[in-house]
């Protein structure tokens, strides 16, 4: 699996990149090219998330559990509508959590999402699913697939060479009409009584079934490593190689070697930066040499928040300041500085994390590498952390 952040790829809305994609996509394994192509397959996926989770321990259902304020089950949506080949996606839950999972696809802005009733069994759950993708309805979207997945709702992480293989495996051994009421997932049990030609497909480490409080801990932690794989610099250079932006540039990228770093300007007509957001970067460092106002960093959480890129994530900016504390008072500066807080208040409806950092200059250059370095420090455990708690804050280095 790849380090990199889970978010880019085709947005989700967009259908010119899922287009693109299954332009692209034979449903071949390896990657290479097919000759001749076979047709894929028409796939749906069945979630049952009528669960009430009880061995969590906790009241909310775990499928509805926030990771990062988001709730489980967006995040499993998320990781099926990447694949483009699933056309449709069925999700069966309980009719008194029937608003909030509609309120969930809207906020999250899902697609291709149909809602049928829970059944009072898991299995009946998933035949829930089955018939309402078998059935011909004048007021429905779905067509009947060749290949339904049955996903349990809570695996986040599930990849699509995982559900190729899947389909792939379908195709080859079939299924069964097995008894959907007391029937078993166990492969031994269904290979002895359901009379059918089965396969075991192993997923990957990090296919596993959130179950535990824990569970929710290991996931927001995978979450957070993920989408802070890329950092951008925002800083308006004017050309100066000798920009002490450059300088924060350099050191990040020696201290993050396992972290994309790049820049981008905000001077218009800012195509670098709006490329940048377009990739899903979900962290931003915003410099400002000499100053002590907010107009740099503005126009970026402008820019932010137009692209609604904070909905499936947290969004983490860190405005830092290089400051020359001998040409102004510096209880003047901080006054000003310190009206991050409120502006960091606004932004977080948005989820958008905002905080400042500090950084004398100049300075002997000795000093400088050293506050840089430890600039670097602080700003990869925010990105890391992500912790709502320090937003607004105002940190030096």
């Amino acid at each position: 699996m790849e380090p990199a952040p889970a978010a880019p790829g085709p947005r989700l809305g967009d259908s010119r990149g899922a287009e693109r994609a299954a332009a692209s996509s034979s449903l071949n394994p390896t990657g290479a090219e097919a000759q001749p192509r076979r047709r894929a397959p028409a796939v749906a996926a069945v979630l049952p998330a009528g669960g009430s989770g009880e061995r969590m321990g906790v009241p909310t259902p775990k499928q509805f559990c926030p990771i990062l304020e988001r709730p489980l089950i967006s995040y499993t949506l998320q990781a099926l509508e990447r694949v483009c080949w699933i056309k449709d996606i069925v999700v069966a839950v309980t009719g008194e959590n029937m608003d909030t999972m509609k309120g969930i696809i809207q906020k999250y802005q899902h697609q291709r999402i149909s809602l049928v009733e829970a059944g009072v069994t898991r299995h009946r759950s998933i035949f829930n699913g089955l018939k309402a993708l078998a059935e011909d309805q004048p007021d429905s979207n779905l067509s009947k697939p060749e290949v339904v997945i049955i996903h349990d709702a809570v695996r986040p992480f599930v990849e699509e060479d995982v559900l190729l293989k899947v389909v792939t495996a379908a195709k080859e051994h079939g299924c069964s009409d097995y008894d959907l009421e007391f029937g078993t997932e166990c492969l031994q049990l269904a290979l002895k009584y359901g009379h059918i030609n089965a396969k075991l497909v192993e997923g990957s480490p990090d296919l596993w079934k959130v179950t535990y409080k824990r569970d929710l801990y290991a996931a927001e932690s995978i979450i957070k490593e993920r989408i802070s794989q890329y950092i951008c610099i925002v800083m308006d250079t004017k050309e100066d190689e000798n920009h002490v932006g450059h300088h924060l540039e350099e050191i990040l990228k020696n201290e993050l070697n396992h972290v994309k770093v790049t820049s981008g300007a905000l001077c218009p007509p800012c195509r670098d930066l709006e490329q940048i957001i377009l990739e899903q970067c979900y962290n931003y460092v915003c410099v400002n040499v000499m100053s002590f106002d907010f107009e740099e960093t503005r126009r970026l959480l402008n820019m932010l928040k137009e692209s609604n890129l904070s909905v499936l994530y947290p969004v983490v900016v860190i405005s830092v300041y290089f400051l020359d504390y001998k040409s102004v008072p510096f209880d003047q500066k901080m006054e000003n500085l310190m009206q991050i807080r409120d502006y960091a208040k606004e932004v977080k409806k948005r989820n958008i994390l905002l905080c400042g950092l500090l950084i004398y200059y100049p300075q002997d250059e000795q000093k400088l590498q050293a506050s840089l370095r430890q600039g670097a420090t602080i700003i990869a455990t925010l990105i890391k952390e992500r912790n709502s708690g320090l937003v607004g804050q105002l940190l030096v280095a």
